[in-house]
């Protein structure tokens, strides 16, 4: 299944300059443990979609809201010359088709 057809948000938006935030609602408890103890969602396999490395990417569940929160640091800093979004808001593209 695909992580798209268990989320009911996933978005990205800049959480200052220098870093990007990708977010993930769940329609549902089980597909947010889905989610969670999915290998596909873990650092080290979201990295290589953003060209990371693993140390600079960050989960941050959060149960209360059925939430996963992606902290990483932007290749280019915001607003900066070859930055193509400057508000962060079109990154989340990687993440529609990851298999979970």
């Amino acid at each position: 299944m695909k992580l798209i057809d268990l989320a009911k948000v996933i978005r990205s938006k800049n959480a200052g300059p220098t870093t990007l935030t990708l977010d993930i609602l769940f329609n549902d408890e089980a597909g947010y443990q889905r989610a969670l103890n999915s290998p596909s969602l873990q650092p080290q396999a979201i990295a290589p979609l953003y060209g990371l490395k693993p140390e600079q990417v960050e989960l941050i569940p959060y149960a209360p809201a059925m939430a996963i929160k992606i902290s990483m640091d932007r290749k280019v800093v915001a607003g900066n010359p070859g930055d193509r979004d400057v508000y962060g808001a079109q990154q989340h593209g990687p993440l529609l088709e990851i298999e979970i």
